[in-house]
């Protein structure tokens, strides 16, 4: 895995790395958007690297953003200097990767409107969705969080996993 220096930053309140243009584009010529990669900060994880895309910055570089998962187990934080290990995903699927649930399904199948504008979608934004659904855990989170998605899906303007939502997407 190629392997190259450099201090976290933070952006926003996210905490990352730039990828220069040149790393990114011995990852991957050319490439333009998102970049599935695998990811060790410090050498860690020793097992399987983490999987990340990589966000375009516009000009050829890369931000490689580390969540909290990432910087706790190679305890870092903004400011410190690391060795990033990097390469390109090849086994990288596009597309949901967590199965729509039972309960999301039929709420869905019984309410057309919300049905149509969950189609229309994009594939991002659909696997965003079900990748927060999938980490519900209680009876009472699920119906509240289907209760807010059925509404904004329905064309509802309203908040719906920290952004605003109108006419169904």
């Amino acid at each position: 895995m190629p392997t190259f220096k450099a201090t976290i930053s933070i952006r926003g309140i996210n905490p990352f790395v730039l990828v220069s243009a040149t790393h990114a584009a011995a990852l991957k010529p050319g490439w333009r958007k998102p970049l599935p990669a695998l990811v060790r900060i410090n050498g860690l994880p020793t097992g399987a690297p983490h999987r990340i895309n990589l966000m375009p910055a516009g000009d050829g570089t890369f931000y490689l953003y580390l969540n909290g998962i990432i910087r706790t187990q190679a305890s870092v934080s903004v400011g410190d200097r690391v060795s990033v290990e990097i390469q390109f995903d090849p086994a990288y699927r596009n597309g949901p990767q967590h199965p729509m649930p039972r309960w999301f399904k039929q709420a869905l199948d019984q309410n057309p409107p919300a049905r149509s504008n969950w189609m229309r979608l994009p594939p991002s934004r659909q696997k965003e969705v079900l990748r927060y659904l999938a980490q519900l855990k209680s009876a009472e989170a699920r119906a509240r969080n289907l209760d807010r998605a059925l509404s904004v899906l329905s064309g509802i303007e309203g908040r719906f996993m920290a952004r605003t939502w109108t006419n169904g997407s």
